[in-house]
């Protein structure tokens, strides 16, 4: 008998046992201010105002240990609306804090201000915070780190110093004019001009030999690197010049060691890698470039870098040049399927869940590219179909809209009609050869509308995710709010239940809040709706996301007051 392992702690930790074990000594409360403004960088040889936290870039790191309630005040002092959402945290029955604009809240607009209050419970790991409202994720955003609570140690060696390393992207342009030229005209938008570690270029790129990120290490040593992929649009290829890594954590779960010379990340995804200083004295690079999936696509080719130093190093004090890591090719999916495709959970870990067996709700949900109606007082003349047709994206043939007049979550607290309706289908409306890429045309346009899925408290829900080959085949990296999920299997081509089955990892599978479903394939994945809310699932590419690529769960009460959603907070920000 698996019993509910997972709601029985989240009702424990929400009743009075929590709000007692909230107030012991080993928890706290961690407050920071965010002010969100104007700030001015010089990068690739120009200057460039950027929407920025604390005018610094990547934004603070918040720093927590599980158990502690984090309390971030947001002043919005820049020219545009704004939401953050703490991604990956599991926001339980506080799904007013979650952050995306006109899900759980309207955005925070200029001159106004928010406080986001969220206890942070049965998760250790990093996970990071972000922008939620258009492209302002391209600079607005920070690692969130959650350590174990005192008397805890980790599941592994204790390193002797950690890391963050955020990968990101550049664009040589106001990031929202970027989009919003993309939305008017029809096409896709601009691809970045560079690519970041911890906000710099490296020197690699031009004007950039003195924006390269760097760090020591001591030879014999072992470090913890906290791998976050805080890019709009691109999968990362990350390597250490001669140096293998350890993954042992991913999205704040724990995993079993599994020993690589190369960590895949798509956009969202974080990954936890012990390093061992083990090699000679002396410069290593690190460095990131795209995994470009789909074929035909434009991409910025050269890879964005830091260095490694190895104290004693003469080569600080010279000119000679770090080694430079080979990275695998830019197309390289086998390479990135073996990688996501081994990771598997730690079950010793401090909050390893087994995997529930029984299933409530079963969803074969299909996504990709689509077109959809150029519509009224908009010019498609980017659009590569014509004048008429623009870029569209969808699940099961319905392309998410998101509303203006009301948060979902408002909607749904307040029994308020019309924002969204709870009809999102289990199957695609018709069956296919999802995967061939000679598929008629017809089968690409979508459906433009807000529909949900409603769920129970506590079901069970199994969702087979199948890449299609509508428009064009590629990894899209499916980002669920609210939950962790099991990621049972993965493969390629159409998903067959007859044989697919087979493969499921009911053991040890790894546990996610993003999956990059593989290109021209399919991904299986299982969780218990056991938080209260409206949940938003997307693709966390961002150039998908505003052309209708997700949908939304709306998860009933809880059986008791503890397991229901909270009021909303007095200063949530109206439409």
């Amino acid at each position: 008998m698996i019993s509910m392992e997972r709601f029985v702690f989240f009702l424990v930790c929400a009743t009075a046992a929590c709000a007692l074990l909230s107030s012991s000594a080993s928890a706290k409360v961690v407050e920071h201010t965010f002010d969100v403004g104007n700030f001015t960088v010089t990068r690739m040889c120009q200057q460039q105002v950027i929407t920025a936290v604390n005018r610094s870039l990547p934004g603070p790191t918040i720093t927590v240990n599980e158990g502690d309630t984090l309390v971030v005040h947001v002043p919005n002092k820049s020219p545009y609306n704004l939401t953050l959402h703490w991604h990956g945290i599991f926001q339980l029955f506080s799904g007013w804090a979650d952050g995306p604009a006109y899900v759980t809240q309207c955005p925070i607009l200029p001159g106004n201000s928010f406080t986001y209050r969220f206890n942070i419970t049965g998760q250790e790991g990093t996970l990071w915070w972000h922008a939620h409202t258009s492209y302002l994720r391209a600079t607005v955003y920070g690692a969130l780190i959650i350590r174990p609570r005192p008397g805890r140690k980790y599941p592994f060696t204790k390193p002797k110093k950690e890391f963050p390393i955020l990968l990101g992207e550049w664009w040589n342009a106001n990031v929202f004019d970027v989009e919003e030229e993309s939305l008017n005209f029809g096409g896709a938008p601009n691809i970045s001009d560079a690519y970041t570690i911890n906000g710099r270029l490296g020197d690699h790129f031009p004007c950039s030999a003195d924006q390269t990120h760097k760090f020591q290490v001591e030879k014999g040593k072992t470090y913890l690197l906290r791998i976050i992929n805080a890019a709009l649009n691109n999968q990362f290829f990350f390597s250490i010049a001669n140096h293998n890594m350890t993954v042992v954590a991913i999205d704040a779960s724990y995993t079993n060691p599994y020993v690589t010379d190369v960590v895949v990340t798509g956009p969202g995804q974080t990954t936890d890698v012990l390093l061992k200083a083990n090699q000679p004295v002396g410069d290593y690079y690190m460095a990131a470039h795209p995994y470009i999936s789909a074929a035909g696509i434009q991409f910025e080719p050269n890879a964005t870098v830091g260095i490694i130093q190895y104290k004693s190093s003469r080569s600080r004090n010279s000119s000679s040049t770090p080694i430079m890591p080979t990275l695998p090719a830019f197309n390289d999916t086998p390479t990135a399927h073996k990688f996501f495709s081994n990771l598997t959970g730690l079950k010793t870990g401090p909050f390893w869940v087994p995997v529930p067996t029984k299933i409530d709700e079963k969803m074969f949900i299909t996504f990709g590219l689509g077109v959809s109606p150029c519509g009224a007082n908009k010019n498609c003349s980017q659009s590569p179909f014509g004048t008429n047709l623009r870029f569209s994206a969808s699940m099961n043939n319905h392309s998410f809209e998101l509303p203006s007049t009301l948060s979902m979550l408002e909607a749904h607290y307040n029994n308020v009609s019309g924002i969204y309706t709870e009809d999102f289908p289990n199957n695609p409306p018709l069956a296919f050869d999802y995967t061939n890429s000679n598929l008629s045309f017809g089968l690409a346009f979508t459906e433009r509308s807000t529909k949900v899925k409603k769920l129970k408290f506590n079901a069970t829900v199994e969702m087979i995710f199948q890449n299609t080959a509508l428009i064009g085949i590629e990894n899209h990296p499916i980002h669920l709010h609210g939950f962790n999920f099991h990621v049972l299997a993965q493969g390629f081509g159409n998903y067959n239940s007859t044989e697919d089955e087979k493969k499921f990892n009911l053991d040890d599978p790894q546990e996610r809040n993003t999956i990059g479903v593989p290109a021209g394939g399919w991904a299986v994945v299982r969780f218990r709706a056991n938080n209260a809310g409206v949940w938003f699932m997307h693709c966390h590419l961002d150039v998908h996301m505003p052309w209708g690529l997700g949908t939304a769960f709306v998860v009933e009460n809880g059986p008791t007051a503890a397991t229901s959603l909270r009021p909303p907070p007095s200063d949530l920000p109206k439409c």
